[in-house]
């Protein structure tokens, strides 16, 4: 087996091993994204168009908004 071969397999079994990521809020937050679309279309009668602004506050939240407006 080459040297190539063995870093390979050493670099798969540390990323087997190595701790899961949990991306619950992730997910949470995606869902979340998709309900306010759903929610604006539904509201505003068909396809919308979203304007973003985002910013961090001085405690570390990371702050976006989102304002839908009727598609043209």
């Amino acid at each position: 087996m080459g040297e190539d071969a063995k870093d390979m397999i050493a670099l798969m079994q540390a990323m087997a091993n190595s701790p899961r990521r949990d991306n619950s809020s992730y997910h949470k937050a995606m869902a979340e994204a998709r309900r306010a679309f759903a929610d604006a279309e539904r509201e505003l009668g068909g396809p919308v168009v979203v304007k973003t602004k985002t910013k961090r506050k001085r405690n570390g939240n990371y702050v976006v908004k989102w304002t839908f407006k009727p598609a043209p």
